[in-house]
């Protein structure tokens, strides 16, 4: 029990004193200084490191080992500037003394600037660098103004000097508070030489002044004395023509009441016939307007009666055509819908048709070893049957009874061209059949079946046909041949 006692009172105490070192590290900064805190104080936006922390008017916790404080005095600092030899814009030297009075600024952003350039500098340090600073602005304020401006207008001067001095003080935190500027002197005497001139020209100015009062006085009297008796004559003749223009009015006056008697005698004995005739009037019109309104009723509701009829019919014969034309626009596209879809079918089938023979005599070129034109043959051969019997089927129902030909004789060697024809007919079947049998087919029989024979036969064969031949090219022309 005794031990928990004691650790409970070492807690107790420990607490205590970690309670009065917070308190000891709480600032408060009072109102003429700024606290400034060093050390590790954070960073800004920008990611940069901040050298300072600055408190104006507040209080801060000062964390142990990683910070520090110290105060920046806010007393203003009063700066005597005897200027001596400064040349102005007339390159004439003159001596300018003024006293400044600056002090630590509390802006943002100047505040900084006194923290890290004032900071543990001791009050005469300061002053003398503000006093360098304003040397420095003085001198050129001075040599961009003529003495005259200088010396009259010395708003101007002195807020061109607080401008520019304000300026180079917030670099290093401070700022103006006052600026006064003494008697300007210079060496050579021109500004005491302009002071003599101001002075006599006041002089004169004065003496001036007081002979035009005087003056003016004694014009003034005259013309008083003048316009009294002006006035004076003026009122007795005013009052003796106010007094003629009143009796004229007067009789003015009488006139125009009996003439606007009279007047109103006349207006009223007017004003009763007019009144009496317009009455009439009135009456007329109010038939005349009531007659033109039935007429219009009546006229307005034939024309509605007739307008709503027509305006319905009008309707009626638009909705029918439009009606009749809608019906046949859908006809037509339909109509135009399948004839597109019978042509578009046709092509179709016609194109797969013609790629399927395409790709057929493609097949058949490759079986003929690649020869186009046996291919061809090839196929010739295969329609031959067909095309012969097509050819018989055209003639089997005509009967002729015999033949003529007429012949001229105009083949080679004097030779019949009938006789020609036969022979290029019966030499043309031969290459026939080696075609068919080419293409595994046979002719029919009714062209002949092939005769093996020695070349002797062959030979007679061929002997006897030119001999018949020779035998029918000796008929005369025109002569005819029956069979």
């Amino acid at each position: 029990m005794q031990e928990t006692l004691i650790l409970i009172a070492v807690v107790a105490v420990l607490v205590l004193f970690t309670f009065l070192f917070i308190i000891s590290r709480y600032r408060k900064c009072p109102s003429d200084k700024i606290m400034v805190i060093y050390g590790k104080v954070g960073s800004a936006r920008d990611g940069t490191a901040v050298s300072a922390k600055c408190i104006h008017g507040g209080a801060a916790f000062i964390w142990p080992i990683i910070q520090a404080y110290e105060y920046l005095d806010l007393t203003p600092i009063s700066i005597s500037v005897d200027l001596e030899n400064a040349l102005s814009r007339q390159n004439i030297r003159i001596n300018v003394p003024s006293r400044f009075t600056v002090g630590i600024s509390t802006e943002q952003g100047v505040m900084q600037n006194a923290a890290e350039r004032l900071l543990g500098l001791k009050l005469n340090e300061i002053q003398e660098l503000a006093k360098d600073i304003i040397f420095g602005q003085l001198r050129l304020v001075v040599a961009t103004m003529d003495i005259e401006e200088i010396n009259t207008d010395r708003d101007k001067f002195l807020e061109a000097v607080s401008r520019n001095v304000e300026t180079e003080l917030k670099k290093i935190g401070l700022r103006l508070i006052n600026v006064n500027v003494t008697d300007i002197t210079d060496e050579s005497g021109y500004i005491e030489a302009l002071g003599r001139e101001a002075a006599a020209k006041a002089i004169n100015d004065a003496k001036k002044s007081v002979a035009e009062k005087n003056r003016d006085g004694a014009i003034g009297e005259a013309n008083a004395n003048r316009d009294q008796r002006i006035q004076v004559a003026a009122a007795n003749s005013e009052a003796i023509k106010g007094e003629n223009e009143a009796q004229a009015q007067i009789a003015l006056s009488n006139a125009v009441l009996r003439e606007r008697q009279a007047e109103a005698l006349r207006r009223a004995t007017a004003a009763e016939r007019i009144q009496a005739a317009k009455a009439l009037e009135e009456s007329y019109a109010a038939e005349e307007k009531a007659e033109l309104a039935r007429a219009a009723r009546e006229r307005a509701t034939q024309e509605a009666d007739i307008l709503v009829k027509t305006e319905i019919e009008k309707k009626r014969i638009e909705l029918e055509a439009e009606a009749k034309a809608e019906e046949t626009r859908r006809l037509a596209k339909g109509e135009a819908d399948a004839i597109y879809m019978k042509m578009e079918a046709q092509a179709r089938g016609m194109q797969e048709l013609l790629t399927k023979q395409a790709q057929g005599f493609a097949q058949l070129v490759a079986a003929a070893g690649g020869s186009a034109v046996d291919a061809t043959r090839m196929m010739l051969a295969d329609k031959m049957e067909d095309l012969m019997r097509i050819q018989v089927e055209a003639i089997k129902n005509l009967k002729i009874d015999k033949v003529t030909v007429w012949d001229n004789m105009s083949g080679k060697d004097g030779t019949p061209a009938t006789a020609n024809f036969l022979s290029g007919l019966l030499k043309s079947i031969p290459p026939l059949n080696d075609m068919y049998k080419m293409a595994g087919l046979e002719l029919p029989d009714y062209l002949g079946k092939e005769i093996k024979q020695p070349d002797t036969a062959k030979e007679s064969a061929e002997t006897g046909a030119k001999e018949q031949a020779a035998a029918g090219n000796k008929a005369v022309p025109g002569q005819q041949a029956k069979s």
